[in-house]
């Protein structure tokens, strides 16, 4: 593996068990898994542990451990772990609680742990451990639902329970190693993810966490694993709010932490799902068949419901497609089969060629030529308990034969979880075949599979800014500021309420009028528009006088084909942020909006705005378009704006940005910034 320092943790030759009952049923899973290695139980109240030899202290073991299981009180784990260290060990798991997870209470002990451990790995505290199951190895004090593999793929678990229901699928997932994190105080995720990237033998990596600690180095890593072709799957739960603090831009409203990850994982290549079922199949698919570059898949059954079940799945998921046959594609499937076939794709090849073998690979073997990334059977068996399945096992036997024949990548996609028997299912995929259990999961797969085939991986910048208090600026410096920067703005003046009427004529009319240091001025009263006198400015100046005594006037801009909201925001954790979406006064209630990781490229804005519903209006809705290259251009210069000022800006706000007809341009009709001072 990559890193020395884990490597003989996770690949020990040597194994100390410290504890009683729960270091026992270590080495009890360690002998039932075949471990070849040295296994020492250290307990000086017992003679013997699991039929081995106890020793009385880590003193009197005949060597070095490689690993140590630590199932001792948290107070004497410590101290454990600063012995290991002394003599030179080469990692623990600290399976004890009682450490951050307490808060405030914790840190004392979360502190000597560290200071303990020094520069030696620890896994925890407060975690189940680790099975490698490609050197037999369990440090582990429970039940697992492992068997030994040559290959496969590692899950990282931040939750025990839940790595122990991932051993115990039976859905064909060759489970090459499963790693609880626990609290991450010593050795984090991005360690153990690190660790792995340069074992062949480990195909994919899948991670089921609450949040990264460390973003910037996470970002890295992912790049790293996409650049050796080593696909890593997100779980990622717990959606609350991190950035829940007081905020006065509808961008930060738009933005959350959630939404922060999943312009993470797309920036780096990270495939997320969002259920169990859809983690196990998308590590199953990217394992055996690895990142779709098309979306391009076929379809085949003997069932006009099921392709059409297949259409509709296929049409919900934006990087998959159903691509029609090309002439000489259907001519070659249509030699297959009879003239009451409608041959198309998704097929439905009917029941005349069931349970010939010969007919039934030539068709298979037929649409696995199709220029597509992925041939799919449809295939449901009935339970064998209740039904013949032999004439099933010869359908199957055909679709094995032509993927043989024809080398193209291959599923079996099961409608109904329990209609795919895991022996099936685990023959299935020794011959190259992915097996994937439900309609639903087995499209989001392969749509993640799909989603990361293209993406270029950039890591993040560390997040810096500055410790200056950060303060708001007036619209009117806002957007003198955003003009220098090259963004279009309205011509405006700023002034006193009570010279409002008479400034106005130096605009020409019609002028909007709004209130100074007001966040969100429509709510407030702060904004009239459209008027068209010297007269009809002072008067609205004169209402407003109630909340401000200084206005900002305006030329009025018509013509707009769509308004957006382009925003930067802060988090600690990741850094500035775009936002874009759907702008005006229905921002929070229309929420179509797309997060950006900055820096970002052109290519990543024009996605982002390409994602929004409210992108057909500028694409083209009702005989009406809008200045598509303004708008990129627009956000693009507030984006460099941003990183430009990455260490003192901490939000902005342009609400609208009005977009006009082709060739009109793009004006940032309002600004909010709060920056840092320098």
């Amino acid at each position: 593996m990559a890193s020395p320092s884990l490597h003989r943790l996770l690949s020990p030759r040597s194994v100390a068990v410290i504890g009683g009952r729960v270091a026992e049923s270590v080495a009890g899973e360690l002998q039932k898994l075949g471990f070849a290695g040295d296994i020492w139980p250290v307990n000086p109240k017992r003679e013997t542990m699991a039929g081995l030899a106890c020793f009385a202290s880590l003193d009197d073991l005949p060597g070095v451990p490689d690993a140590a299981y630590i199932g001792v009180s948290r107070e004497a784990a410590v101290d454990v772990v600063r012995a290991l260290h002394a003599m030179g060990a080469g990692g623990a798991i600290c399976h004890a609680a009682g450490f951050s997870e307490l808060g405030d209470g914790g840190t004392p002990l979360k502190d000597a742990l560290i200071e303990a451990a020094g520069s030696m790995p620890v896994i925890g505290p407060n975690c189940w451990g680790v099975l490698n199951l490609l050197d037999r190895t369990a440090l582990w004090p429970d039940y697992h639902g492992c068997v030994p593999v040559e290959r496969g793929v590692a899950i990282l678990s931040q939750s025990g329970n839940m790595a122990i229901n991932f051993t115990m699928q039976a859905r064909a997932l060759p489970l090459a190693m499963v790693i609880t994190v626990g609290n991450q105080t010593v050795t984090d995720i991005n360690d153990m993810i690190d660790a792995l990237l340069d074992n062949e033998r480990i195909t994919a990596i899948g991670i089921h966490t609450e949040g990264i600690a460390d973003v910037a180095r996470f970002s890295g890593i992912a790049c790293r694993a996409h650049a050796k072709g080593k696909p890593i799957v997100a779980l990622k739960t717990g959606a609350s709010e991190k950035g829940a603090r007081a905020t006065i831009s509808h961008t930060a409203t738009l933005a959350g932490s959630d939404r922060f990850y999943d312009a993470l994982f797309a920036r780096t290549g990270v495939a997320r799902v969002h259920s169990v079922p859809a983690f196990i199949e998308t590590l199953k698919l990217l394992s055996l068949a690895g990142p779709l570059p098309s979306g391009r898949i076929t379809s085949l059954s003997c069932s006009g419901g099921e392709a059409s079940l297949m259409a509709d799945a296929v049409e919900k998921r934006s990087h998959l497609s159903l691509p029609d046959l090309s002439p000489d594609e259907t001519l070659s499937v249509r030699a297959t089969l009879n003239q009451f076939v409608d041959v198309a794709n998704p097929l439905d090849y009917h029941t005349f060629i069931w349970a010939d073998f010969e007919a039934m690979k030539q068709t298979y073997a037929a649409m696995m030529q199709v220029d597509a990334d992925m041939a799919c059977l449809v295939y449901d068996i009935p339970r064998a308990d209740r039904a013949d399945t032999t004439q099933y096992d010869i359908g199957l036997d055909a679709w094995i034969s032509a993927k043989q024949e024809t080398g193209s990548a291959a599923c079996v996609i099961a409608t109904l979880p329990e209609c795919l028997p895991e022996a099936t299912a685990i023959r299935l995929h020794e011959a190259g075949i992915t097996p994937l259990f439900g309609l639903d999961e087995a499209l989001d797969a392969m749509n993640g599979a799909a989603a990361i085939a293209h993406c270029s991986p950039r890591p993040l910048p560390s997040p810096s800014v500055s410790s200056a208090p950060a303060s708001i600026l007036s619209e009117h410096a806002c957007k003198k500021l955003l003009a220098q920067a090259g963004l279009r703005i309205p011509k405006a003046i700023s002034c006193a309420t009570s010279e409002a009427g008479s400034a106005a004529g130096s605009i020409g009319f019609p002028v909007a009028l709004k209130a100074s240091g007001i966040a969100h001025k429509t709510e407030a009263g702060g904004v009239a528009l459209n008027l068209a006198t010297p007269g009809d400015v002072q008067a609205a100046a004169d209402a407003m006088s109630a909340i401000t005594s200084t206005v900002l006037i305006e030329e009025m801009i018509t013509g707009s084909v769509c308004e957006l909201i382009v925003g930067v925001t802060r988090d600690p954790q990741f850094g500035l942020a775009l936002v874009i979406g759907a702008g005006g006064i229905l921002t929070e209630l229309l929420a179509d909006s797309a997060t950006v990781l900055l820096p970002a490229s052109r290519a990543d804005i024009a996605a982002a705005l390409a994602s929004l519903k409210v992108s057909h209006l500028i694409n083209g809705y009702r005989g009406r378009s809008g200045d598509l290259a303004a708008a990129l251009d627009a956000i693009e210069t507030i984006a460099r704006f941003a990183t430009d000022n990455a260490t003192t800006l901490e939000e902005l706000d342009i609400n609208p940005m009005m977009v006009l007809a082709p060739g009109k341009g793009a004006i940032a009709a309002d600004a909010l910034v709060r920056m840092h001072e320098s």
